[in-house]
């Protein structure tokens, strides 16, 4: 991969994190590229994919959390499961529908972090803002719209 556009090798960044470089979390991290906002079984379940060694859920819990702490990976709280994907440190937010789950990337509309700031910091010094939109996607829209006008045209 091309060091000059920012954009390491797995191996690279567990090494500028200053991380072992195992065969765990190069493969959570290669997942995790393939796979942005997976949860922690989504994960388990592409590195099981792969065959070869096993990976335990305990493993990829504990890598997750690791590369998290070591700001490789960003954790975000949707609904009631975590999800998870590289940190490209680019101050993006999310979309998220709540028909199908689908969670989509969408630029801050401020600027540079953090974008936005509370009322009352209550002492903090803010770093960062997480912000998720929610609502229907344009399938799950058209679906309900659907469903609708079945319903109200009794068809």
């Amino acid at each position: 991969m091309l060091a000059s556009h920012g954009i390491h090798t797995p191996e690279e960044s567990l090494r500028r994190a200053g991380l072992r470089v195992t065969r765990p979390r190069v493969a959570v991290l290669e997942a995790l590229t393939n796979r942005p906002h997976s949860t922690a079984d989504t994960v388990l379940d592409a590195l099981q994919g792969l065959g070869g060694k096993a990976v335990s859920r305990q493993a990829v819990y504990d890598v997750l959390h690791a590369l998290t702490d070591a700001g490789l990976v960003r954790r975000m709280l949707v609904g009631n499961a975590s999800r998870y994907e590289v940190d490209t440190h680019d101050n993006h937010h999310h979309l998220l529908c709540r028909g199908c789950g689908a969670l989509t990337d969408v630029p801050c509309a401020v600027g540079s972090a953090p974008c936005l700031l509370p009322s009352d910091d209550h002492g903090f010094e803010v770093e960062v803002a997480d912000v998720l939109y929610s609502g229907l996607c344009p399938n799950c829209r058209a679906v309900d719209r659907s469903a609708n006008h079945t319903h109200t045209h009794g068809g």
